[in-house]
């Protein structure tokens, strides 16, 4: 069993452009209801939330349980809005050592397609699931974004057999 008790600090540079700042966590136990509420403010609502935490029937939590909002959207479609579809979103290092850098913008347009050819073929199909395939590959986050867009549920994830 490992005993690791080093620490590293970022850089000082890394430090200062980092989002996290240290009053963070006095922020989040002054008030963490409106704490959460403000992180998730961040992100893109289709329908904003008007209550952060229903604990009405415990032990069960429901965050933003009246707001709805896509994760595909605020992962891709948002930062290429803002201007940076350029910037890489994904970076794949695969076993044999090979890598690929995707951008948003890429990124973006690959999930539109896969989510555009998912669509058709679900066309006519009352279950709106799907299996994704090509686990841990670049291919595998397009199709899970893809699945995300039009708000299906993922239901299996299916490693390919070699």
């Amino acid at each position: 069993m490992s005993d690791e008790n080093r620490h590293f600090a970022p850089s000082e540079a890394f430090a200062k452009n980092a989002i996290a700042q240290p009053g963070l966590y006095a922020d989040a136990k002054a008030d963490r209801l409106g704490f959460w509420a403000k992180q998730a403010r961040e992100l893109h609502w289709h329908k904003p939330f008007t209550q952060t935490l229903d604990f009405s029937n415990p032990p069960f939590a429901k965050w933003f349980a009246d707001g709805q909002l896509n994760i595909s959207f605020n992962c891709l479609d948002r930062h290429v809005l803002a201007g940076n579809g350029d910037r890489t979103a994904l970076i794949f290092e695969g076993e044999p050592g090979d890598t690929k850098k995707i951008s948003y913008a890429e990124l973006t347009r690959e999930v539109k397609k896969a989510a555009s050819m998912q669509l058709v073929q679900q066309a006519g199909v009352q279950a709106r699931r799907a299996v994704e395939l090509a686990k841990g590959t670049p291919e595998e986050a397009t199709q899970v974004a893809a699945i995300r867009s039009w708000g299906a549920d993922l239901v299996e994830s299916v490693c390919n057999a070699a």
